[in-house]
């Protein structure tokens, strides 16, 4: 199993077997569309499938079947043996000859293939990667930019980070005028100008133990602005950030509200961490540690979101 980062695919599998003294191969190429796969042998190509990344096709087996030079028929049965790994059964004319993990079923785990299956009220897929595609760019910037404090942190201060930070947001800004490729998206503004108000916060403030308050104050203020903009419908933060979440049914509403709780909760947590721990300990917290009690808050948020109205209930 090996990565690829070429064209738009995101993992390549090599599943290879004999027939006879034939060298036959299965690939199975991931990408955000969709699981593609062909199979060939002796470096020829006979046979191909496809299925899309989600709905109710998404979770069936690839079958690639073709006609050997001797008449026999060729079927080779392709797909996923647990969350990652790949697997494949080939048979000639009905006949079991090869089985990359023998003894495996071949199929998706229950939990998986249910995921895949939902749908919204409609009947489309409830998971959206092209959300995901179209933003890359400023998610990646969101992880750079809380990298960046982390490492200035580390090598200087905490007021010095909190500087750096906001210097590079609106280098970000500068630059997005220059630029067609979207930097900042719908999230990544409301971040920078938390580092701006962190940054403020930083001059103001020139006492490390304060200092570390910094992510209650700015918490808060961001659960604030996530909680008067819920009360409004979502029309802002809760819109901007369904864009960096990979389904089609969030209730924009829904989501600003339950992110504005789940801003409040860290916020108090933080207040506990710099009463519990000591600097270094507190800045890998803040930085790593507070990861996942932030993925768990944001999960269920985000299930609430997903909550539909009276009469539209999600199909699995």
């Amino acid at each position: 199993m090996t990565g690829s980062s070429a064209g738009r695919r995101l993992w390549r599998y090599r599943l290879p077997f004999m027939l006879g003294s034939q060298r036959g191969l299965v690939l199975l190429d991931s990408h955000m569309s969709g699981l593609h796969s062909t199979l060939s042998l002796d470096g020829i190509d006979i046979a191909h499938d496809f299925t899309p990344a989600m709905g109710a096709e998404s979770t069936r087996n690839h079958h690639l079947a073709a006609t050997l030079t001797d008449d026999r028929t060729i079927d080779v049965e392709a797909g996923y043996i647990n969350w990652l790994a790949t697997g494949i059964a080939v048979r000639v004319d009905g006949v079991l000859v090869h089985e990359s993990h023998p003894g495996r079923t071949i199929a998706l785990p229950d939990r998986a293939a249910k995921m895949m299956r939902q749908t919204t009220a409609s009947g489309a897929p409830a998971h959206d990667f092209d959300k995901l595609k179209a933003n890359r760019v400023p998610i990646a910037v969101d992880i750079a930019l809380s990298l960046l404090f982390f490492i200035v942190a580390k090598l200087t201060d905490l007021q010095t980070a909190a500087l750096v930070g906001a210097g590079a947001g609106i280098a970000l800004l500068i630059a997005q005028r220059f630029v067609t490729v979207d930097l900042i998206g719908g999230m990544a503004l409301f971040g920078i100008v938390m580092l701006l108000v962190s940054a403020g916060f930083a001059i103001v403030v020139q006492d490390d133990e304060l200092i570390k308050h910094r992510s209650t104050i700015v918490g808060l203020i961001g659960a604030t602005c996530f909680l008067v903009d819920g009360l409004g419908g979502g029309k802002r933060l809760g819109r901007g950030m369904s864009r960096y979440i990979a389904y089609a049914d969030i209730d924009e509403r829904r989501l600003a509200l339950g992110m504005g709780a789940v801003g409040a909760t860290l916020a108090l947590a933080n207040v506990a961490m710099v009463r519990l721990l000591s600097t270094d300990a507190w800045l890998f917290y803040t930085t790593f540690g507070d990861v996942p009690l932030s993925m768990g808050l944001v999960l269920f948020a985000i299930k609430w979101a997903r909550q539909p109205g009276p009469g539209a209930p999600l199909a699995a």
